[in-house]
């Protein structure tokens, strides 16, 4: 038997004051949109924004559907309409923000793991490492240099 030692290493920033102003207008972008997001179901509204190498920002909330699990996360929602939009821009930044209609979230809320995954994939396509920021309603906000900081053993197309 031989040990394999996984690490990830990611960043914590008290507040979003600390976070560079391109990350910080791009959350507010994830912030908005997150108030579109359909969660009669959760009433947890999670808001996504990507900016691309061409400049251009896309966004997606969460959209809940009564036939679970027919709705989809802010996160694909993003992804996925940027890779239909902008099939040959990279993908730079991702900012991620997540409420509760119930209560207030103050811890940073990561992906899950379906959206790592789907994420992880447009990473691999492109080769280079999409920057990741996430946050609950307010507070600490965590970055990741990659995608595969989340999701370190990764499924793609070499294990096909």
């Amino acid at each position: 038997m031989k040990p394999l030692t996984i690490t990830s290493r990611l960043e914590v920033y008290e507040s979003i004051d600390e976070i560079p102003k391109d990350v910080q207008d791009l959350m507010q972008e994830a912030t908005e949109v997150r108030e579109n997001a359909y969660a009669p179901y959760s009433s947890f509204k999670v808001g996504a924004a990507i900016l691309l190498e061409n400049g251009e920002i896309v966004v997606g909330s969460n959209q809940e559907n009564a036939s679970y699990p027919s709705g989809l996360c802010a996160e694909r929602t993003a992804v996925y309409s940027a890779g239909a939009k902008y099939p040959n821009s990279r993908i730079l930044k991702i900012a991620i923000t997540a409420k509760s209609l119930r209560h207030k979230v103050i811890s940073p809320v990561p992906p899950c793991g379906a959206c790592r995954q789907a994420l992880v994939e447009y990473e691999v396509k492109q080769e280079e490492p999409i920057e990741l920021y996430f946050m609950g309603e307010t507070g600490k906000v965590v970055k990741a240099e990659s995608i595969k900081d989340l999701l370190p053993l990764v499924f793609d197309n070499s294990c096909l």
